[in-house]
């Protein structure tokens, strides 16, 4: 287990209690959590559950660094990444997210909950190299998955990408040795910024779409309507359109897209 911890030390303390509770392939896992120069005792909080706790600089830090900075200390067949304000929901998690690996064909499993369309996903998907194609800002998230080490040892996480560096990693497999990745979404953990600052949601989307910019192409990005058409018609994630119009968080996001995009 691979655990990236900023600054979180209540959010670390419940994620690290619901990891040492699960059982089978859980009990006894290696727990490796790396800190981004966190002053509120978010080590600490690690050191006491066990954890080996590595350390990354605020100027090193990118998602994909700070991964693999875990992931070549970890010795599993296995790594699974979790953010610290992850929250597992189940005590057979580990389990169930480890057990597609028996198929070789198989590089990551994660959870989801909705098609690239918003529609919601009501069983396990495999993700290949139609869907990586067809969805490419679709698939692996390290927010909450599990890779084949194996695979990572030969191609690490890019960590010259500010974000997507996951999505980027999935697909690559897919797309050029025509692995799988699973998407279940009964592996959900609990984890949502839906209702985060507007402003943290517009980084948040900067910074994504500023890291699809860096390897995807142009047709693959985004629709190129204009903002404020793509803000009435696109409607994804809402059951309701004009409340989707009227949401300031969902206006951040739009905008911090168009703006990642641009500079990344």
């Amino acid at each position: 287990m691979i655990v990236r911890v900023r600054d979180e030390a209540d959010a670390l303390h419940r994620c690290l209690e619901l990891l040492r509770a699960q059982t089978g392939v859980g009990e006894g896992a290696e727990v490796i959590v790396v800190d981004n120069d966190s002053v509120d005792g978010s080590a600490a909080v690690a050191r006491r559950h066990g954890a080996e706790v590595v350390r990354i600089s605020t100027e090193r830090f990118s998602f994909g660094r700070a991964l693999n900075l875990g992931a070549s200390r970890a010795r599993g067949d296995v790594r699974v990444a979790l953010s610290a304000h992850a929250f597992i929901r189940d005590p057979d998690w580990l389990e169930r997210i480890s057990a597609p690996f028996s198929d070789p064909a198989v590089a990551w499993v994660c959870g989801e909950r909705y098609w690239p369309d918003g529609s919601l996903l009501r069983r396990p998907v495999r993700f290949d190299a139609r869907l990586a194609g067809g969805y490419p800002r679709w698939g692996y998230s390290n927010a909450a998955g599990a890779f084949r080490a194996q695979l990572w040892e030969r191609r690490p996480f890019r960590e010259d990408l500010p974000a997507a560096e996951d999505r980027e990693w999935g697909r690559h497999w897919a797309l050029t040795e025509g692995r799988v990745g699973i998407l279940d979404p009964s592996l959900l953990v609990e984890h949502d910024h839906t209702h985060d600052p507007p402003g943290a949601i517009f980084s948040r989307a900067r910074r994504e779409a500023a890291g699809f910019s860096r390897f995807l192409s142009d047709s693959e990005l985004a629709p190129a309507r204009p903002l404020v058409s793509e803000w009435f018609w696109d409607t994804r994630f809402y059951d309701n359109a004009w409340r989707a119009r009227a949401s300031p968080r969902r206006a951040a996001r739009l905008l911090g897209e168009r703006v990642g995009r641009r500079r990344g």
